[in-house]
């Protein structure tokens, strides 16, 4: 079998594309980096500050008035470490509907493995109390679009997940989104993006997340409950954009 070489020119042409492109990201980390050399405030010493960080937190104690919706019970539970604020929630001759909610805690709180410690959280509720297994399947996608009627603030694009849940006794619709003042977003990953390039405008995007347990009939298809799952969605993201995402910083918004 023959063996074939690249011409020297293309070779060359290949080294020197990979110096320049290196080159260049070393001149962007530069740029950004000598002015806090000679003023001695590096980019990266201090997080830019969290705004709202306070009345985020305040979530955690306070819970979410849902317009329309009213409040039948409400406590702070403890989720893989973290703690959750659940509600339970009614509409009209709806049946109740779960909702728990996890504020940012800090400056440095971000999203991590929330979805895992809910799931773990289900299956050891569903074994002391249904004597039963919490099984997930169907998992989709849900896209929504939540607006406030403030002129100043933007429509949120909302990409939550959404998927199946049965314990034995029920059979519910669940969603879970991380929530943030302009996205809503299901996987950590994209909210870290949107807070590294945040950040590179000395900003924070604040998150909330979000997990709606909603019953539906016994092993019944997803697809029919989706309208229910995106109006509520819709509203918990539009309450927290008109709440504790836009109302003004205090002094004390990172404690």
């Amino acid at each position: 079998m023959k063996s074939f070489s690249l011409p020297q020119s293309m070779t060359k042409w290949r080294i020197f594309s990979r110096i320049a492109v290196v080159g260049f990201l070393l001149a962007l980390v530069a740029l950004g980096a000598v002015p806090g050399y000679w003023t001695g405030n590096w980019p990266w010493a201090k997080l830019p500050p969290v705004t709202n960080l306070k009345q985020i937190k305040a979530i955690r104690n306070q819970g979410l008035e849902i317009p329309g919706w009213q409040i039948l019970e409400q406590a702070t539970l403890s989720i893989g470490g973290n703690k959750w604020f659940f509600q339970r929630i009614k509409q009209d001759n709806q049946k109740p509907v779960l909702l728990l909610l996890l504020p940012q805690n800090g400056p440095k709180s971000q999203p991590q493995v929330e979805w895992a410690d809910i799931n773990g959280f289900f299956q050891t509720l569903t074994k002391t109390q249904a004597n039963g297994k919490w099984q997930t399947d169907s998992y989709t996608k849900l896209l929504f679009t939540a607006a406030t009627s403030e002129p100043t603030t933007s429509a949120a694009q909302v990409r939550a997940r959404l998927f199946r849940a049965w314990n034995g006794q029920q059979t519910f619709a669940m969603v879970q989104w991380y929530a943030s003042p302009e996205r809503g977003y299901s996987a950590p990953s994209h909210w870290f993006w949107s807070d590294q390039l945040a950040q590179l405008h000395r900003r924070r995007v604040p998150w909330v997340a979000v997990c709606l347990q909603i019953p539906i009939e016994p092993l019944g298809d997803i697809e029919e409950f989706k309208p229910l799952a995106e109006s509520l969605g819709q509203l918990i993201q539009s309450t927290l954009m008109a709440g504790p995402f836009a109302r003004m910083p205090s002094p004390n918004d990172n404690e």
